[in-house]
């Protein structure tokens, strides 16, 4: 599954960059060639004339590396190089100077002008994403840009370290090897970000060395990767509840998502797209507070610019995804089939990080007991339990305590095997098999809200409600 692209048959944008600043290096020279021949200085004059053929040379064959030596512009640099020879012995008189700087100027002018017409442009754009489970919120971005014939893109799935206690580094996990099919993974270590400088980059994970949990390679934090793009892109892993105008919890629910809306993805990054026109003001709202407390300078301006409120792909997955394409394993079939043949109710179980932190002892009773409930019911509904990618994760880093209970409570039910486990990359796949949704506040309430299917908010404080 791992690949590493060829070498790009046309010219990336940083190049003819480079090449066209190159040009305008051999403009200047121009001008002090007929200076000096003004001022009869000969020897400075073969000199530059000499140093000019040599840079053209070099020009030459820049370009005839990524456009073949059947390019038009590589012929006019040929021409640009013989008359650069010719004008070699040319006397120090005014009228012969303007002449010389006359005819060098407009060979040049002539490339130049082939650079930047005659010369395909590739965009070169990688994707850095870390969960695999998170990966719908780039997927159909990527699946765009890939039917693009002047974009060379790459999925580059990069490693990320679970946290100690401490906040040391624990294990480093790879998901390389898990995502879909259709995806062509580029290997972290082979794609060396420092010498492609990809045009754009697109991350999910905004966190840096913010997160308590988890952390991604220090190599891709956005600070770092700001350095070698020109356009780094930032689209949430999350859907957020949606906060209208009207709301009568209005101010509540934005003091509960404000933290999302000032972190390095969305100080660093050139582009972040979030889910609604609606929500985007109350990112700019958030951020200018945010950045005036910590006095750290934002104008509105910058943000309206920066912030665009089109929607995230993570809709577009759940909309793509149909149950009857499904391959579902045979274990869930086992499980989800009545001896008759008959389908049962499947509900989708989510349990997620933010519960846990707030209630603690409580969330894991919670779980024991809609275990139990749905165990006593099994003839006629199937458990989907999915929890969120990195609730291990967040037990082990915050809280241990808790780590034993919620580990017995996960393996017993995995052993028994009369509910479904669902720790794959695949959110939404348990989205279309399922039914209805049961669990804890979360993103994904959002997405499955776009399947019409009903919904359930668990209460903790309830054992059976």
């Amino acid at each position: 599954m791992n690949h590493m692209g060829k070498e790009a048959e046309n010219m990336r944008s940083a190049r003819k960059r480079e090449i066209l600043n190159f040009i305008e290096s051999l403009h200047l020279a121009h001008g002090e060639i007929r200076d000096a021949l003004q001022r009869d200085e000969q020897t400075s004059v073969q000199t530059m004339l000499a140093e000019c053929q040599e840079f053209a040379i070099e020009l030459g064959n820049a370009i005839e590396e990524t456009e073949g030596e059947n390019c038009v512009t590589v012929s006019y640099v040929e021409e640009y190089c013989e008359t650069l020879f010719r004008v070699f012995g040319e006397s120090g008189t005014d009228s012969s100077a303007n002449r010389v700087y006359k005819i060098l100027n407009k060979e040049l002018l002539r490339i130049e002008n082939s650079v930047k017409n005659d010369i395909s442009i590739r965009k070169e754009i990688v994707f850095f994403p870390y969960k695999a489970a998170m990966w719908d919120s780039l997927e159909s971005i990527y699946l765009a840009a890939k039917e693009d014939p002047d974009c060379d893109v790459y999925c580059v799935p990069i490693p990320y370290f679970e946290l100690n206690e401490d906040e040391s580094y624990g294990p480093m996990h790879y998901e390389g090897d898990l995502y879909p099919e259709n995806i062509e993974i580029t290997d972290w270590q082979a794609y060396q970000l420092e010498e492609r400088r990809p045009d754009v980059v697109f991350i999910h994970n905004p966190y840096d060395d913010w997160n308590l949990v988890s952390r991604v390679h220090p190599r891709y934090y956005t600070q770092n990767l700001k350095k070698y793009t020109d356009l780094l892109v930032y689209i949430p892993y999350f859907i957020l509840d949606e906060i209208t105008q009207d709301d009568p919890d209005r101010q509540e629910k934005i003091e509960k998502m404000r933290n999302y809306c000032f972190v390095p993805g969305t100080i660093y990054a050139d582009k972040i797209v979030v889910q609604s026109e609606n929500m985007r003001q109350i990112y700019i709202e958030q951020y200018l507070q945010i950045a005036k407390q910590s006095n750290t300078f934002a104008t509105r301006r910058d943000l309206e610019q920066r912030i665009l409120g089109i929607g995230s792909p993570k809709m577009d997955k759940v909309a793509n995804t149909q149950k009857k394409d499904l391959d579902i394993p045979e274990e869930w079939l086992r499980i989800i089939r009545k001896p008759n043949g008959d389908y049962k109710k499947v509900v989708f179980y989510n349990t997620c990080v933010k519960a846990m932190l707030c209630q603690e002892e409580k969330w894991i009773d919670k779980i024991e007991n809609v275990i139990k409930i749905f165990k006593d019911n099994q003839e006629e509904t199937a458990l989907l339990w999915r929890p969120h990618p990195l609730i291990e994760s967040a037990v082990k880093s915050l809280r241990s305590d808790l780590l034993e209970r919620y580990l017995g409570i996960r393996d017993r039910y995995i052993e028994e095997g009369w509910g479904i486990y669902d720790d794959t990359a695949d959110l939404n796949r348990a989205i279309a098999v399922s039914d209805a949704y049961y669990g804890d506040r979360s993103s994904v309430v959002q997405l499955y809200k776009q399947t019409g299917k009903p919904i359930m908010l668990q209460d903790v404080e309830k054992l059976y409600g």
